[in-house]
């Protein structure tokens, strides 16, 4: 009886499971189906399979778009950004958990004072930074773009790198500094090895971040030369008209890294998520 009981527990979870795979891939199935439509098959009939196979649409967004330009500038700005991100973060972070201030609560009041960008919705800062931009002279810069991806990565950063530094116990960093060690050594050589599925985790999270996001980049981007991959869909959209196939066929391609992507990085995604979330 128990272990018709066990049993009958695991058909219902396999079958939960398996209706939570269909949700999340059949939109990404869906898409693959409209991308090989026409304009027309996909405004009258939609759910339809397509009456003849086309691949003019994926030729037709080659075409159109220059790819090379738009992810050398994609890369560019998710390297940069994630780098002084992540290397602000760290130091901030470290300073947080490490150092001892007169007031305790000092510490707890600077954690929190970085954690508040969290509870802060990516379009109210708009304008205050399009504004900060056009003061400083950056607007329509790359670096008018890199500024705000270090900015608001930075809470998320210091959630995941505060969690776990608290929880690494100080006789590691007190052996290796009675043993010679510097404070530059003390990080790159004990402390950041020790956090390395953490460090995954942070880069993989930004990265992703930076190459998906569209608000900032569409209103500080001015020259058609710095587009990122963000922005490609934007231009299948006409003044009186919209290619909706070209905009799945450019939106699949835009996908497809991001997907061989998280394939090839899951087990350390996994990994630093779930040592952020206990020792935090």
């Amino acid at each position: 009886m128990r272990n018709k009981r066990i049993s009958i527990k695991k058909v219902i979870f396999y079958i939960c499971l398996l209706g939570l795979i269909i949700l999340l891939v059949m939109p990404i199935l869906w898409a693959m189906l409209l991308s090989l439509k026409t304009n027309n098959e996909i405004v009258n009939s939609p759910l339809s399979l397509p009456q003849t196979i086309r691949f003019e649409n994926y030729q037709r967004a080659i075409d159109t778009i220059d790819f090379s330009r738009m992810y050398f500038n994609t890369i560019l700005l998710v390297v940069v950004s994630t780098f002084f991100s992540i290397l602000f973060t760290f130091m901030s972070s470290f300073a947080i958990s490490r150092m001892v201030f007169r007031n305790h609560k000092t510490s707890e009041t600077l954690y929190l004072f970085l954690l508040i960008g969290i509870g802060i919705p990516i379009y109210v800062l708009l304008f205050p930074v399009y504004r900060i931009d056009s003061l400083m002279g950056i607007l329509g810069t790359r670096l008018g773009l890199i500024l705000p991806y270090v900015a608001v990565n930075i809470s998320f950063n210091t959630l995941l790198f505060t969690g776990f530094l608290r929880d690494i116990p100080g006789e590691l960093e007190e052996a290796a500094i009675i043993d010679g060690c510097n404070l530059f050594n003390l990080c790159t050589k004990v402390v950041i090895p020790v956090m390395k599925p953490t460090f995954v985790t942070i880069i993989i999270f930004n990265a992703v971040y930076i190459y998906n996001e569209f608000p900032f980049a569409s209103t500080f981007i001015q020259n058609n030369v710095l587009n990122t991959v963000s922005l490609m869909t934007s231009m299948f959209k006409g003044q009186y008209s919209m290619d909706y196939s070209g905009i799945i066929a450019a939106s699949l391609m835009i996908i497809l890294p991001e997907l061989v992507f998280y394939v090839i990085l899951q087990k350390y995604i996994i990994s630093g998520m779930t040592a952020g979330a206990v020792k935090g």
